[in-house]
Order: C-alpha cells, then structure tokens, then sequence
C-alpha cells in the first residue's frame, strides 16, 4: 500500500505531541511546514508554504493555536489554501459509538469521547480528556488536557478551553470564549467570553457592573 505523504502546520507543541498519534503504517511524514524558517526542528525537514503549491499530493495536520491567538485559527488554516485535510486518532484513545469527527481534527492519548459526540472541522483534543454523551464541540475550538465536559454540552466554534476544565451537564459554550486553566463551568457562557475560577467568572465584565 502507498503511504500517504504528510506534512504537519506548523511546528509547534500541537505538531509535536501529533508525531505521537500518527499511523506510520498509512502516512509517510514529509515533514512541517512553518512561516518561521528558523525554527529548530531536530530530526524532520522544515518546509515554507511554498511546499503545498508545488505538491498538491501532499496531506495537511493543521494544529496552530495557543491562548492568545486561538482566536484566528480559522483564517490561518484556511490561509494555507489546502483542501486535503486529515484526521488523526491515537491509537489508546477511545470513541464511542455514533461519534463524529470532523476534518483536520487531532485526538490525542487517554482522550475519551462517548456516544453521540460531534467534532467539527479543526478540532484539537489534548491528551486524557473526556467528553461525554451528545456534547457537540464546534470548528476550530481546542480542548486541553484533562478536561472534563458533561453530556448535552454545547461549545461553539474558535474556542479555547484550558486544561483541567470541568463543564456541567447541558450548559453552552458561545464562540470564541476562553476558559481559563482549571476553571468550573456551571452556566451559560456567552460568546467572547474569558472564563476562569470556581465556579467561573467572566473577566471580561467589568467588576463595578
């Protein structure tokens, strides 16, 4: 069977704890592609995006992101102007029955997602998390490690939600909100939101209000 050629965008912690979920029985890794051409990359070529117009053969793991620019994951992505857009699983994660995913979605190791889970398009889930039944996460949102979101949730798209998170049953999630590290979800989030604390609080309200 020919291997499917690679490249992973860009080359960041995302890119890096990818090399972990890969299936190298079915992709052959070309290497990553950054705007940053002097980045150290020990052990993987490092391409410009020059490399996705003269090789439209090649396969795309976009996983740009962070707290502070998860906001313009969409234009990034879609600034790459690539339409072969994969999805990979770790192998010691688990899925559950009727689950969506969506293209260009990363599921890392110890992630759980239960019955009736729908991924968008461009969804990050960092290692250990657990998303239980009938949540829906929109496109572009990252998950971090170790979060827990109760069945019925809803989170909408170009959402961030920190790592330790836990989120109560049948709550929403507006676009493009922040949830801080370790923080409690017990209501409804408006979009723009950046929520952090016990139980959660928006930041972005002003505290005379």
């Amino acid at each position: 069977m020919n291997k499917k050629k690679l490249v992973i965008f860009p080359f960041n912690g995302n890119g890096i704890e990818a090399l972990d979920c890969i299936n190298f029985d079915e992709y052959e890794l070309i290497g990553f592609v950054d705007d940053n051409p002097f980045k150290e990359v020990n052990g993987y070529p490092l391409f410009s995006r020059d490399i996705l117009l003269k090789y439209e053969e090649l396969y795309v793991l976009a996983v740009p992101g962070s707290p502070s620019t998860f906001r313009n994951r969409k234009e990034i992505i879609s600034s790459l102007n690539v339409k072969r857009f994969v999805s990979v699983i770790h192998p010691k994660s688990s899925i559950g029955r009727n689950v969506s995913i969506g293209q260009n979605c990363l599921i890392m190791a110890g992630v759980v997602l239960t019955s009736n889970v729908k991924l968008g398009n461009h969804v990050c889930v960092l290692p250990n998390s657990v998303l239980h039944h009938d949540v829906s996460i929109g496109n572009y949102t990252l998950i971090g490690c170790n979060v827990a979101v109760a069945g019925g949730t809803t989170i909408g798209d170009s959402c961030y939600i920190g790592s330790g998170t836990n989120i109560i049953n049948g709550v929403s999630i507006g676009e493009y909100a922040l949830i801080g590290l370790g923080s409690n979800i017990t209501k409804l989030v408006e979009g723009g939101s950046k929520m952090v604390g016990n139980p959660a609080r928006n930041l972005n309200i002003s505290s005379v209000q």
